[in-house]
């Protein structure tokens, strides 16, 4: 009796939030993996099921495959850049001012630098957006460009040429994601013992040393969570790359995401089945590559 007391009282507790996460997120995907079979339009009454001929179709869309491309680029480039600079930040936050007084400290003004490089992500993606709009502004009156235009250089259009545009707002997201990571890495590194830093220092260890020795080793578990978060922002992007560059892929293409070919291939297009079929296909990939990173990198637990 006492057990099922326990039991119903646990249940009493889950039953709201439970039936909340099934109706606003499990029925959602439900009713995209339905209307993927389907060649819907959005607005009228008749439903036809063409089953899996959506999915079909996806192997022969340029604009699918240029999208994946761009993903691809940014999957490999964005977790990269933005975790190697959050580790060197972090650990010179931390770390980086070596031995003091009571054990290893940071960098003088470490709490003002935190502060500093988490502020960016205090900002709504749209006031990013608008922001480097007038930091990229191809005429002199960007901010870049009139630097440029003071050593006498030539303007450059950082979001209307197809060989700079993705690769310049790669950088403002990486810009945008490197105070959280500074701040999640940080936290990682004050669960390490300073005992560890210390005795490796009266060894005679230098700080690159230290950080590959000793603070990456430990720091794995939570490298490995940043991954897979900056992995799943690299096949997201839409609200940045939607003020940035509009909604066409511009230029040429360039910046073409699958979020934004969906959101275009449903509401322009109203094509609301093959454009679910391209967001079951982006879930699929999401999930993907989730599960390899945590299999590759998954190892022992190292107790502290």
């Amino acid at each position: 009796m006492e057990r099922l007391r326990k039991y119903g009282f646990v249940a009493g507790f889950l039953a709201v939030p439970l039936t909340l996460y099934t109706v606003f997120v499990i029925s959602p995907y439900v009713q995209a993996f339905q209307l993927s079979l389907t060649s819907w339009n959005g607005y009228s009454s008749i439903v036809r099921y063409v089953g899996l001929d959506n999915f079909g179709r996806l192997f022969e869309d340029e604009v699918f495959w240029r999208a994946l491309r761009n993903h691809g680029i940014l999957l490999l480039v964005l977790p990269l850049v933005t975790i190697v600079i959050a580790l060197l930040f972090a650990f010179l936050l931390n770390l980086g001012g070596g031995t003091r007084g009571a054990g290893m400290q940071g960098v003088w003004g470490s709490g003002f630098y935190r502060v500093v490089f988490f502020f960016p992500q205090v900002l709504a993606v749209a006031v990013v957006g608008v922001l480097f709009q007038a930091v990229y502004r191809p005429d002199a009156d960007g901010v870049i460009n009139g630097v440029l235009a003071r050593f006498g250089l030539d303007p450059v259009g950082w979001l209307i040429e197809p060989d700079l545009a993705l690769w310049s707002i790669i950088a403002v997201m990486v810009w945008q994601a490197v105070g959280f990571y500074v701040v999640l890495f940080s936290a990682g590194m004050a669960a390490i013992p300073k005992d560890y830093f210390e005795a490796a220092a009266l060894d005679g260890a230098g700080r690159v040393r230290l950080f590959f020795s000793i603070t990456l080793p430990l720091l794995r578990d939570t490298v490995q969570v940043g991954w897979i978060y900056l992995g799943i922002a690299a096949f997201d992007g839409f609200a940045l790359i939607q003020v940035l560059a509009g909604d066409k892929g511009e230029p040429d293409g360039a910046t073409t995401i699958l979020p934004i070919t969906i959101y275009n291939t449903a509401f322009s297009y109203q094509k609301v089945g093959y454009a679910s079929a391209m967001g079951v296909a982006l879930f699929f990939l999401t999930v993907t590559f989730a599960v390899l990173t945590l299999r590759t990198t998954r190892r022992e637990r190292v107790e502290l």
